[in-house]
């Protein structure tokens, strides 16, 4: 049985269920079958190997971060044939998130709402699950870790986390992410102007080059953006990550807009719309960004990849690479292959 017919059978059980429920069952069932090897028989994308950030990706189709916060799940993920994996966002010291419900389908629109406000155990735990995951034990492939601030640390401060999180996951990524963007993080998106991205990225860069010194390894850093900033943001950003020298740049997060879902069920809760709502919102901000970088700073395209094209647009715009999350709720597995053969077949006749 394939795994797209598979997932069309699971997945109204699964939508029976609250959608934090699923997610918290899933995750677990996934890990377990990859233990007892039941992953194997998932086919996996053909070798496509991009070289973005200076790290060799096997294909260019990543989980983004959030699906599995506390990095517990990593060699479960993986089984499903990513080019890489991103995990997190994690912050200095644990915290529970906001209260549940948090996570709200809109399957009309292909959409999630969720404000789960950086949920997770703290940056110990998780950099212990990450060592003890196979996946990065045996160096099988890129993982990114994904790094935020505590929701109790004011605004001001936010340097601080930023630079504690790096300082403890720098020796075990492949990449940071440094997440600017999440909208449920109360002034989180404050970072994202133009004096406090300049003071963050100036203090981070400085970190990186002193940890790279002392690991004898340089770890590429990220910026994740979010996709409600208009041209003059973008270019700011821009200038920022080229003053800076930030390896890459992840566009882009949940929006704020619920303009295409306020008028279905759940669509008026507060949080981040993800899914096919903000795939053109996305693409704005991959092709300005384009325009404003060239090929300086490598771009990671997210947001509203339901379907093979979807990636191949993104390509098309400038994504170096893309990243998978809400698609594969309402896709299932099979999405990341589909993505990258499309993606492939773009290159062959292009």
């Amino acid at each position: 049985m394939s795994e797209k017919l598979l997932y069309a059978l699971t997945r109204p059980l699964l939508f029976s269920l609250n959608a934090e429920t699923a997610h918290n069952l899933t995750l677990p069932a996934l890990r377990r079958a990859a233990k007892l090897g039941l992953m194997r028989a998932v086919r996996k994308p053909l070798s496509d190997p991009r070289t973005v950030m200076g790290l060799t990706f096997p294909n260019p189709i990543g989980l983004a971060a959030g699906l599995d916060k506390d990095g517990a799940y990593i060699d479960g993920l993986a089984a499903l044939g990513f080019g890489s994996i991103e995990v997190g966002t994690v912050t200095p010291k644990g915290q529970p998130g906001n209260p549940k419900p948090r996570i709200f389908r809109i399957p009309a629109k292909s959409a999630i709402i969720n404000r789960m406000g950086f949920n997770n155990g703290g940056v110990d735990a998780f950099v212990a699950n990450v060592q003890s995951s196979k996946f990065y034990q045996n160096k099988e492939g890129i993982l990114g870790l994904n790094i935020g601030k505590n929701a109790a640390t004011p605004i001001e401060n936010a340097v601080d986390d930023y630079l504690h999180c790096l300082e403890k996951v720098y020796p075990y990524a492949s990449y940071v992410t440094v997440n600017i963007s999440s909208p449920n993080t109360k002034n989180l998106r404050q970072l994202q102007g133009a004096s406090e991205l300049d003071a963050l990225l100036g203090q981070l860069k400085q970190a990186q080059l002193r940890l790279a010194d002392q690991h004898k390894r340089y770890v590429p850093l990220a910026l994740k953006i979010a996709p409600d900033v208009d041209g003059e943001q973008i270019k700011n950003i821009a200038d920022a990550l080229l003053r800076h020298r930030i390896d890459g740049v992840i566009a882009t997060n949940t929006t704020l807009s619920h303009r295409d879902v306020d008028r279905y069920k759940h669509g008026n809760e507060q949080g981040g719309v993800s899914g096919a709502p903000v795939l053109e919102l996305s693409n704005i901000v991959i092709r300005a960004l384009k325009a404003e970088l060239g090929d300086a700073v490598p771009i990671i395209g997210v947001g509203g990849i339901l379907r093979g094209k979807d990636a191949v647009t993104k390509m098309r715009l400038g994504a170096s690479l893309v990243q998978l999350y809400t698609g594969l709720i309402y896709s299932g597995p099979a999405l990341v292959r589909e993505c990258a053969e499309a993606v492939r077949k773009k290159n062959a006749y292009e």
